[in-house]
């Protein structure tokens, strides 16, 4: 990497050292070398002009360089110590005699393969930078993925036991009202009796036998203990491994039941089957509780 050795030379008569010509080559990079040739130059451009063109407008012979109080710098002719100041804002200058001797062929050669090997380090300084900055972006845009989609998993779960509660709701909702309706079925239907009963007893003067009792009442659709009653469920599990049997809580969920298997039998459970009353219980009813699916107090599932 490097600027052509034409405009390195043209950098290094028209600035102050190895600096102040890696400015100028990274200001006029855009121009052509035949406009950087016959452009004249600025007042900052003077300060390494190499040829050391001697002054003769002026009489006074006695001062030939200045020197930078500051820095211990010296500089060919004012433009040059004004450049300087421009750069390192220093002010303390003063003239001296001692004549500044233009560069041999060596020294520009060596001035100009400084000038190279800095620009090279200076630009492979800024590739690694690049790197490490191109990295870190990497690393940023990657972690900020990887939260994105464990939000995106988690937002599916919540939804998921959403959808799984709402149908358990429906199913409920469901086995209520049908037990209502075949409660009032048979309320009516044993009402019905009871009104034909009455009737025969009354059409053969039977009437005042009738104990007072036999008023029709519907009757209790309850059983004669409510699961309320119930704090604790049997489950006998049959599985391709052996059978288990647990006692758990009433409350305890089917997908704790399968962590059990799991952790016992080494198992995955994907569903439980039920005999009697034939009936199957996959991944959406593992959220509803022993309670809810009327395994109380006690069932027997078949493990798949």
């Amino acid at each position: 990497m490097g600027f052509e050795e034409s405009r390195a030379q043209i950098a290094i008569k028209r600035t102050d050292g190895l600096h102040g010509a890696l400015e100028w080559l990274e200001q006029n990079q855009d121009k052509s070398l035949e406009e950087i040739s016959t452009a004249p130059p600025a007042a900052s451009d003077g300060m390494n002009d190499l040829e050391g063109e001697e002054s003769s407008s002026k009489p006074d012979v006695g001062a030939k360089s200045l020197t930078c109080n500051e820095c211990g710098k010296k500089f060919r002719d004012q433009s040059q110590a004004e450049f300087h100041a421009s750069k390192t804002q220093h002010v303390d200058f003063a003239e001296s005699t001692e004549e500044i001797a233009p560069l041999t062929e060596e020294e520009r050669k060596a001035r100009l393969d400084q000038l190279r090997q800095k620009l090279a380090e200076k630009r492979s300084g800024q590739s690694e930078q690049d790197k490490l900055d191109q990295k870190r972006n990497e690393e940023i845009r990657r972690k900020s993925t990887k939260e994105t989609q464990d939000i995106k998993e988690e937002l599916k779960k919540k939804e998921k036991l959403k959808e799984a509660a709402a149908k358990r709701k429906e199913k409920q909702e469901d086995i209520e009202a049908k037990a209502r309706i075949k409660a009032k079925i048979a309320a009516d239907k044993e009402e019905r009796r009871l009104r034909n009963e009455m009737e025969k007893a009354e059409r053969k003067g039977e009437i005042a036998s009738l104990p007072p009792q036999a008023a029709p009442s519907a009757p209790d659709p309850k059983v004669s203990k409510p699961a309320s009653a119930y704090t604790e469920a049997r489950l006998r599990l049959q599985c391709s491994g052996g059978n288990l049997q647990k006692t758990f809580s009433v409350e305890t969920t089917l997908f704790e039941v399968a962590s059990v298997v799991h952790e016992e039998l080494g198992i995955e459970v994907t569903s439980f089957t039920q005999n009697f009353p034939k009936k199957v219980f996959d991944a959406v009813d593992f959220g509803g509780s022993l309670k809810e699916l009327g395994l109380i107090p006690s069932a027997s599932l078949i493990v798949k």
